[in-house]
């Protein structure tokens, strides 16, 4: 049984702003600019390693890299410029996704959610400085795996800690304006450092990137006192688990595991989506030529327009008595992952070689942010919501070890790219979100029941 006593005091009503407390805002404003700042990094490093960084001339004054490549190519054989930087974008954004387990832990047991995330957030600042010169580029890259795993999964477990665990509602909509932050973010990120990069060169564009790195840690200082220093939960956070703690544990763990087939399925976007747009796709308008990193915030930019027609049809098929829950949204997000891989792959064909019209990749990334408005959200919140007190932000940020899991397969998967047709590439990544959605489908009420409170 989930215990009352996990709840997260109410707040006062005066802080409160349009039905929430006042803190869910500084924590999405705080991950509009973090999560700036790692898009618009991430949108320019694949291309950076590709064409320059890893190419003679370049490669050489990276400090350690020489050690750092052999190690690498002892496991997987000599690498190409491009499946080396598809290796190392999977190492990177994985462990990015992994370290959030270690930050939860640590913010548990001894510094606290609130002292945790600014840590996590000196230290990625202090990375995208780091990622502007050739020299340090591997340093940059592990203080921004060290800083995320310090942030990422507490400030997320801020977020719920901000609603009574009985809340269910609020915090669903509490995640769904704190996803929107990120989606915010994730949009302005790619724009604002692809034009940089391509007007001004790679180093102005990571730059900017540590900037509103900066901004976000402004942000989240100036509302300190409205979030909880350490997410507690009372009498319940010292209280041993009990057997039904111990199945819905397991349960989540189920989701989480099966969660890793769309998450394969949208973030190939991040890594070879680009490597593929500047061979295949027409970018040239008049003059104009479109930046390739503005790709990869088209489908933020779709999860933020979305996030409340979303919103008011989950709603409305409540009062009906129909709403999914959030298991369902899973499996739709990876049921509409699927869709997308397979309409590229489809557009690939009947294109017979030419170059495609970027309304291909445009609406391929439409589709896949679509498909993360339903299944990022829905995971986080169910995990919030049900997860035990005593070991509330660990299974937070154990939620991340899908990303790592799946990131890191991207980044393999990835690598075998130029092995592949294009065509046979995408084909794949629609099959991975279907297999997804299949297993959700048939485990999905078994699922359901195992994280139900009971009593």
């Amino acid at each position: 049984m989930l215990n009352d006593a996990a709840a997260a005091p109410p707040r006062a009503a005066s802080d409160s702003l349009f039905g929430h407390p006042k803190g869910l805002y500084f924590l999405a404003f705080t991950e509009t600019w973090e999560r700036f700042s790692y898009y618009g990094m991430t949108a320019l490093v694949v291309l950076y390693m590709v064409n320059q960084l890893l190419l003679p001339g370049h490669v050489e004054h990276i400090a350690g890299f020489a050690s750092f490549r052999a190690a690498l190519e002892s496991v997987s054989g000599p690498l190409s410029p491009q499946a080396l930087a598809s290796q190392l974008f999977g190492l990177y954004a994985g462990f990015v996704y992994f370290t959030p387990l270690l930050g939860g832990i640590i913010a548990d047991r001894w510094l606290g959610q609130r002292t945790a995330v600014v840590i996590g957030a000196l230290a990625m600042f202090a990375g995208h400085v780091a990622m502007a010169f050739d020299a340090s580029f591997l340093l940059a890259l592990l203080l921004l795996v060290l800083g995320s795993g310090l942030l990422k999964g507490n400030i997320s477990a801020q977020v719920g800690a901000l609603y009574p665990t009985v809340d269910e509602v609020r915090r669903a909509r509490g995640f769904v304006v704190f996803s929107t932050g990120i989606n915010i973010g994730a949009v302005l990120g790619p724009i604002v450092c692809g034009l940089l990069a391509q007007l001004y060169g790679w180093h102005v564009g990571f730059g900017a990137a540590a900037i509103f790195m900066l901004a976000g840690l402004g942000v989240y200082l100036s509302g300190y006192r409205h979030l909880p220093a350490r997410v507690t939960r009372g009498a319940a956070q010292q209280q041993p688990l009990t057997a039904a703690d111990w199945r819905v544990m397991r349960a989540l763990v189920v989701v989480i595991v099966i969660s890793i087939l769309p998450v394969i399925a949208y973030t190939q976007h991040f890594n070879v989506l680009p490597v593929w747009i500047q061979a295949h796709v027409s970018l040239d308008v008049g003059r104009w030529r479109i930046p390739v990193p503005w790709f990869q915030s088209i489908d933020s930019f779709t999860s933020v327009l979305s996030a409340a027609p979303l919103l008011w049809l989950w709603q409305w098929q409540t009062r009906r008595g129909g709403g999914p829950g959030d298991i369902d949204k899973i499996a739709m997000g990876s049921w509409i992952g699927a869709g997308s891989n397979l309409m590229l792959s489809g557009a690939i064909y009947a294109s017979g070689g030419r170059l495609l019209h970027p309304i291909w990749p445009f609406l391929y990334c439409v589709g896949l942010g679509i498909a993360f408005m339903h299944y990022w959200p829905a995971l986080l919140a169910l995990v919030s919501r049900v997860a035990p007190a005593r070991v509330n932000s660990t299974m937070m940020g154990f939620v991340f070890i899908n990303l790592f899991v799946g990131t890191l397969l991207v980044g393999w998967i990835g690598g075998r790219y130029e092995r592949m047709s294009p065509m046979d590439f995408w084909l794949l990544h629609a099959a991975i979100g279907a297999a997804g959605g299949i297993v959700l489908m048939v485990c999905g009420r078994a699922l359901a029941q195992a994280v139900r409170p009971t009593g």
